[in-house]
């Protein structure tokens, strides 16, 4: 895409920073080599795989085996230029047939956690291996099946080296995640956020906006929330600003240069960290404050056993769950309050802002009005 009509891809690619690829597309593509060998006798290599947003990356094989009904191949992450713990690991997928009619069925191997505490999406007890991730795998299960005649009927055993060595520089065991790190992504790519880089890229965003006349645009923390601003609003590509965890770099920039509304729309957790008052909304640099989520919950009319267990929940997520069970609306108490955040950064900008939460799978669980 041209640089100059802004969005996500124009962002990247003003950093210059290179993008890399997320440990479910190593998963996946490890997982297309070893079925595919499985049913022919011969690894691909270089293997390639078909995104969520339709590239096709090829990864080169670090490592094949194939004995005993089962074949393994692995893939060594490349993070490109993001500062990520697990760039460099060698990400393995072992496949095995199963009888017709059991599916795809994933498995732990070592290296890969697995959920000991609900909050998560995941049950309790299954690999963490994410949704996203595994939709991959069965899709090119799939695919592989039908071009060399499989039943699909797999299982596939994810593991990564020295994964729970890498795993304690992460927050898996404050989550309940055991044994080793998460399978992740939802597109199957990397963005390297760089700070100043990226925080500049914000900026540019904000100005070629501006420059097309765009009157609202929308601060996203991903892609997903990108979908559900676009669902929303109708707005164009130039009108979507990824600020990442850079929820401060937006503001400050948009009340400087303003334009007539700002969205921001993120993950229930994430905004929850705006609404208690975080700009930086990285993992490393602000937490979820479960007693804050508790103090809302409260406002909501959330009793006290409630509200006592909203505050040792395993994850905001889990919070969430637990109020809208009993019919407090917490995520549109956190909208809210994210909002007035924002808006009090905004210093009287004459800018309208409101506020979108979303879980992991996109659908709206909070939103707030304008202000």
């Amino acid at each position: 895409m041209d640089e100059a009509k802004g969005g996500r891809s124009a962002q990247l690619k003003h950093t210059g920073l290179r993008h890399g690829w997320t440990t479910g597309a190593c998963a996946t593509a490890a997982t297309t080599a070893a079925y595919t060998a499985l049913l022919t006798g011969d690894f691909p290599d270089p293997v390639t795989i078909t995104l969520p947003k339709g590239q096709t990356p090829s990864f080169a094989l670090a490592a094949e085996s194939l004995a005993d009904g089962r074949a393994m191949a692995g893939i060594v992450k490349d993070a490109g230029d993001d500062p990520d713990v697990t760039h460099g690991a060698l990400i393995r997928a072992t496949v095995r047939v199963l009888p017709r009619g059991s599916g795809v069925v994933f498995a732990a191997g070592p290296g890969v956690g697995t959920v000991t505490r609900p909050g998560l999406p995941l049950d309790v007890g299954e690999p963490a291996i994410n949704p996203v991730p595994r939709q991959m795998m069965r899709e090119h299960v799939a695919l592989v099946a039908g071009r060399y005649g499989g039943s699909g009927d797999v299982e596939i055993t994810v593991s990564v080296d020295h994964g729970e060595e890498i795993a304690r520089s992460t927050w898996n065991p404050r989550l309940g995640i055991l044994g080793g790190l998460s399978i992740l992504g939802t597109t199957g790519i990397v963005v390297p956020y760089s700070c100043s880089a990226w925080i500049d890229s914000i900026r540019r965003g904000v100005d070629v906006a501006r420059a097309a006349g765009r009157t609202h645009v929308a601060g996203c923390t991903g892609s997903t929330s990108e979908k559900t601003v676009v669902a929303e609003y109708g707005l164009p590509e130039d009108a979507l600003l990824d600020m990442g965890d850079f929820a401060g770099a937006v503001l400050k920039y948009v009340r400087r240069h303003p334009v007539d509304r700002l969205t921001i729309c993120g993950g229930f957790a994430k905004l929850s960290k705006l609404a208690a008052g975080h700009l930086d909304l990285h993992s490393a640099r602000s937490q979820v404050d479960k007693g804050f989520l508790a103090d809302l919950a409260r406002a909501g009319g959330a009793d006290e056993s409630l509200a006592a267990a909203v505050s040792t929940a395993n994850t905001g997520l889990a919070a969430l769950q637990l109020c809208t069970a009993a019919g407090i609306p917490l995520g549109d108490l956190v909208a809210v309050a994210a909002r007035d955040e924002a808006w009090g950064v905004l210093r009287g900008a004459p800018v309208v802002v409101d506020v979108i939460c979303i879980d992991r799978a996109g659908v709206v669980v909070g939103r707030s009005g304008p202000r």
